[in-house]
């Protein structure tokens, strides 16, 4: 059995598909699971990781585990689940983490996975970590101001990164929970290309037939906009610093590594452009 923590998010979500999709038994924890809405061959569990004594019975008879944690309790969220996967008796673990922490960039995002990674890898448990760049479903942030305005804003500038199909990143933690050779792998992960956001916007004004200006602004406007919608201070402070990274120029490396892992080519921005261009609509 294996057990996905963080199973209703974006790369959880893929995880649990292509575990159906390779006919694994999968288990889904959720804080509420009169609320998720999966395939029925998914056992949903209640379990929080905030809560550690939710979490024995969502691990009993589980023997592998994916972790997807976020935000400032990230670290303390995981230290809970690996405590309870130990008791538990799983052998794998498999950690979502951030591109950040493997290319040497110091912001509190990375600093929080790279403390999580440590204490997973001191566990005793066999553990595989996986590292990806800024996901390309990102774009689905900007609905609302293509929709309404014809405009998307961002402070990274002209600078460029190699944007993920969060379907690439859930099939090499789908290859790491399902076959053998993975254990004490970190494998860092980015898409094909490198493209500005720019870049990213003329593609998507190809794919959905119509004008979209990319509109350049301040880490300021960037904060006071996060904060309008919603996003918490902390979050949007921890967020501040990736953009200047990816400004300075210092993001645009790509790796082969879905490639390597999956045995085919990662997906490009365009090829999501495509599959995601009702969400625009």
């Amino acid at each position: 059995m294996i057990l996905v923590a963080g199973a209703s998010g974006t790369v959880g979500r893929e995880v649990v598909a292509q575990l159906l999709e390779a006919e694994q038994p999968v288990r889904a924890l959720s804080r509420d699971p009169s609320k998720t809405r999966f395939d029925e061959r998914v056992a949903v569990v209640r379990g929080d990781l905030g809560q550690p004594e939710t979490l024995a019975q969502a691990l009993d008879g589980v023997e592998r585990v994916f972790s997807l944690a976020n935000g400032p309790e990230l670290i303390a969220h995981e230290a809970n689940l690996v405590q309870a996967a130990k008791t538990a008796g799983v052998r794998h673990i498999v950690k979502l983490g951030a591109l950040g922490a493997a290319n040497g960039e110091r912001t509190i995002i990375a600093d929080w996975h790279l403390e999580s990674e440590r204490a997973i890898q001191q566990s005793g448990l066999a553990w595989t970590v996986i590292r990806p760049a800024a996901f390309m479903s990102n774009a689905l942030f900007w609905r609302e101001t293509i929709r309404h305005q014809g405009k998307v804003f961002s402070n990274y500038g002209h600078g460029k990164l190699p944007p993920i199909d969060p379907r690439d990143i859930a099939a090499v933690a789908v290859r790491a929970l399902t076959t053998d050779g993975h254990a004490g792998k970190m494998y860092a992960l980015t898409g094909p290309e490198a493209l500005s956001v720019g870049e990213q916007v003329e593609i998507l004004a190809s794919v959905l037939g119509k004008r979209i200006e990319y509109v350049p602004i301040s880490d300021e406007a960037s904060r006071e906009g996060h904060l309008k919608a919603g996003l918490p201070a902390g979050i949007v402070d921890a967020l501040l610093p990736f953009a200047a990274y990816v400004r300075s120029g210092k993001a645009a490396q790509t790796l082969p590594t879905v490639e390597q892992v999956t045995g085919r080519a990662a997906y490009t921005f365009a090829q999501w452009a495509r599959d995601h261009a009702s969400a625009f609509a």
